[in-house]
């Protein structure tokens, strides 16, 4: 699964403020939710990656600040011409925090792990799809694939793909161990998680920022107030809480793209939702500028399917089904409802795109005959009844790993979508060396997606942030969920 937005918390003040006239080696973040653990590979939370993905824990590779990949544990690499086999010459001088050295039997035994049998990882099809993993020496690995995979080194440095130590890997979810350049000495549940600079770190001596605190404040109101009184130096706040204050000269607003499509996740299963003709009504009653407008303040994109606009190989099919109400109640009608029907609408506690976006949602819906029963959920509740028990209707949520259209070709994914046709295609796509054969089988999917009306395709999650001035390196746009510290700094 995709990471979701889960695990809410609210924080009391306990740390202290990061003032002007404190020392510039620490920073201070807000974050609405509070990761429900600390191993990213097998909790499904968008909060457990924020906190620990190149902090605590490294990948063979990176995602950068412009998106790109990058060096991590891996320092170079090659890929025979067919694909299939990837050489990945290691960095010297990486341990983990418990001390242990780290070499290429860590890579072997992590994605071996992700791999196996009963295996949690949420991305465990890309490690069953390495054939052989081999270490002729501790600083080199070969990784062949069975299947080509065109984005394989980006996936390498997601989340799932953290290199783990193994006498620490059953404790990683209370007492994380990596190789990373922070090490978490505090977590005080339901207020803050604090980290410094590990001292087993290879480039301790290069790093500007020692000390870091992740703060899980859900209301938005407190997280402004948060950076307003200097307790905190980064906050993600509802785009309407920016119009209510006036940051002066010492704050910085960054407004960029996410990797977040924002849908009305749709049960396909249920007996009216199996039928194609509902869910083109519901297509065609949804007004997706006016929720956008009204639970996000004009901030978002529009989406036609479940792709990010800002990714090259995007195509616009938001009129596949263009806002038209008179024409989803024929649909409804000849679906076998003339008179309507009930659905039901479970929403996660995300206030902006989902309980605001709900109802409006809501209302468009009842507007053309069906009506919703609302029902406000917590994270817990949501992950076991919708995701896990596929015991809904709808509901609202966004998916915001990057490039995970191809979760629609999984078994028993919580939208009950089956289409061979579409995994067919997919799996053309993923296995494409040609360029150009990938992104046509990108838009081929896509186009699937949105005939079939599959979920209410929304919007793209915005990313917008508030920062202290002078805080350098903190990412524009969100290219997957990270906070990457290390390479954050104060300015002079």
């Amino acid at each position: 699964m995709k990471k979701l937005f889960v695990a809410a918390a609210v924080a009391s003040a306990v740390l202290a403020p990061m003032t002007a006239n404190a020392a510039k080696d620490t920073v201070n973040f807000s974050q609405r939710l509070e990761p429900p653990g600390l191993d990213p590979r097998t909790g499904a939370a968008a909060a457990i990656s924020l906190v620990t993905l190149y902090n605590v824990y490294e990948g063979l590779t990176r995602i950068d600040i412009n998106g790109k990949v990058a060096p991590l544990l891996a320092k170079s690499w090659t890929v025979s011409p067919d694909g299939l086999v990837y050489t990945f010459k290691l960095v010297e001088g990486a341990k983990f925090h418990d001390g242990a050295d780290f070499d290429s039997s860590d890579v072997k035994y992590t994605f071996e792990q992700n791999a196996a049998e009963g295996s949690q990882n949420k991305r465990k099809d890309r490690f069953t799809n390495i054939a052989s993993i081999e270490t002729p020496d501790a600083a080199t690995v070969v990784l062949t694939l069975k299947e080509p995979r065109g984005d394989f080194l980006a996936q390498l440095g997601e989340s799932t793909a953290v290199i783990v130590d193994p006498a620490s890997d059953a404790n990683n979810a209370t007492t994380p161990v990596g190789t990373g350049p922070y090490k978490v000495v505090r977590w005080i549940k339901g207020d803050s998680i604090q980290m410094k600079a590990a001292e087993t770190y290879r480039d301790l001596a290069n790093l500007k920022i020692k000390t870091a605190n992740f703060r899980f404040i859900n209301d938005a109101a407190s997280r402004m107030a948060s950076l307003l009184t200097g307790d905190v130096d980064y906050a993600v706040v509802p785009n309407e809480t920016l119009d209510q204050y006036k940051l002066g000269g010492q704050f910085e607003i960054l407004s960029g793209n996410s990797n977040g499509e924002t849908i009305l996740s749709t049960n396909n299963a249920r007996e009216a939702l199996s039928k194609l003709k509902v869910r083109q009504a519901i297509a065609h009653a949804i007004n997706r500028q006016e929720i956008i407008d009204g639970a996000m303040f004009g901030y978002g994109t529009p989406i036609g399917s479940h792709f990010a606009p800002h990714h090259p190989d995007y195509i616009d099919l938001t009129d596949t089904y263009p806002y038209n109400p008179e024409k989803a109640k024929a649909l409804l009608a000849e679906a076998g409802y003339p008179n309507g029907l009930e659905l039901s609408l479970k929403l996660p506690p995300v206030d902006d795109y989902a309980r605001k976006g709900g109802q409006i949602v809501a209302a468009q819906l009842e507007n053309i005959g069906i009506k919703v029963k609302i029902e406000n959920v917590d994270w817990p509740k949501w992950l076991d009844e919708v995701y896990k028990n596929k015991n809904y209707d709808l509901t609202i949520v966004s998916h915001v790993e990057p490039m995970d259209i191809n979760i629609y070709a999984r078994d028993n994914y919580y939208f009950n979508y089956h289409n061979e046709t579409f995994n067919k295609v997919m799996s053309d796509a993923e296995t494409a060396i040609n360029p150009e054969i990938r992104t046509a089988k990108l838009h081929e999917a896509q186009r699937i997606l949105a005939n079939d009306a599959v979920n209410g395709f929304l919007f793209q999650l915005p990313r917008v942030a508030v920062i202290r001035k002078g805080l350098k390196g903190v990412w524009p746009d969100f290219h997957l969920f990270a906070t990457d510290i290390a390479r954050m700094e104060w300015e002079d």
